[in-house]
C-alpha cells in the first residue's frame, strides 16, 4: 500500500467497519454530553448525531450508499431494538390494561390531529400535492411513513426526512412543554411523545422516565396502525 496518507484514506473510506465505527463513536461521544447536561433537551443525541456525521460525509467527499453499507448494521438493530419494549410493556400489564380506554380515545384523537394538522397546513402553504402526500405519515416510525408514502405514489425518502424531523422537534419539546401545561403523570406525558414523535420520542421519554418509556412504545406501536388506516381516509376527504 502507498505511504500517501490520502491513498490510505481511500482505501480505508470504502470499508463498511470504518462507517459503523464513526456511527458509534459520534453517538457515544454526543451522547455522553447529553448524560453531562442532565438529558438537557437540546442535547438530544440523535440531533447531533445527524449533523456531525452528516458534515463529516460532506467534508470527505463520501457519498450515502458507501456510508449506508457500514451503518445498515445500526439500521438493522432498529426491528430487535423495536421489539425489546414488548419487555418493559409486559412487566407493567397491569397498569397498562387499567388506563386502556383513556389511551385508545387519546390514540385516535391524536393520530388525526397528527395527520389533518399537517395536510391543512401543506395546503395553506401552497406545497405541491406529491410532496403533502409525502408529509401526511410524518408521525409514525420511518419504515411505516415511507410504506404509506409510496402506497400513496408520493416520495418515501421525503417521508423518511420528515419522521426524522417530527421525531427530533417532538423529543426536544416534549419535556418543556409537559412541564409548561402542568401535566406530571408519566402515563400521559410518555403516550403523547410515542404518538406525536414515534421512536425518537419513545427514546427520549425511556431518558426520563422508564414508564413515561413504556407508554410512549404503546403508543408508537398503536399509532403506526391507526395511521396507515386513517392516512389514505384523510387524503381522499382532504385532497379531493
Amino acid at each position: 500500500m502507498s505511504d500517501n496518507p490520502f491513498s490510505l484514506w481511500v482505501y480505508l473510506s470504502q470499508s463498511p467497519l470504518l462507517w459503523l465505527t464513526v456511527t458509534l463513536m459520534v453517538y457515544a461521544t454526543v451522547d455522553a454530553v447529553s448524560l453531562a447536561t442532565h438529558r438537557h433537551p437540546l442535547a438530544n443525541p440523535v440531533l447531533h448525531s445527524i449533523w456531525i456525521v452528516g458534515l463529516f460525509l460532506l467534508l470527505t467527499g463520501t457519498p450515502y450508499s458507501t456510508y449506508f453499507a457500514g451503518a445498515q448494521f445500526v439500521h438493522f438493530l432498529l426491528g430487535p431494538a423495536t421489539v425489546a419494549l414488548a419487555i418493559p410493556l409486559y412487566e407493567n400489564r397491569k397498569m397498562v390494561v387499567v388506563a386502556i380506554l383513556p389511551m385508545l380515545v387519546a390514540l385516535v384523537v391524536g393520530s388525526i390531529v397528527a395527520i389533518v394538522s399537517i395536510v391543512v397546513l401543506a395546503q395553506l402553504a401552497g406545497l405541491p400535492h406529491a410532496v403533502i402526500l409525502s408529509l401526511a405519515p410524518k408521525s409514525v416510525t420511518a419504515g411505516v411513513a415511507m410504506g404509506i408514502a409510496e402506497s400513496l405514489g408520493a416520495d418515501p425518502s421525503l417521508a423518511a426526512v420528515a419522521v426524522v424531523l417530527t421525531g427530533i422537534i417532538g423529543a426536544i419539546i416534549v419535556t418543556p412543554l409537559m412541564n409548561g401545561t402542568g401535566i406530571a403523570d408519566f402515563r400521559a406525558r410518555g403516550f403523547a411523545a410515542g404518538l406525536a414523535a414515534h421512536g425518537i420520542g419513545t427514546a427520549r421519554a425511556f431518558q426520563v422516565d422508564a414508564l413515561a418509556g413504556v407508554f410512549s412504545g404503546i403508543a408508537m406501536g398503536l399509532n403506526a396502525l391507526v395511521t396507515s388506516l386513517l392516512v389514505p381516509l384523510a387524503i381522499m376527504l382532504l385532497l379531493r
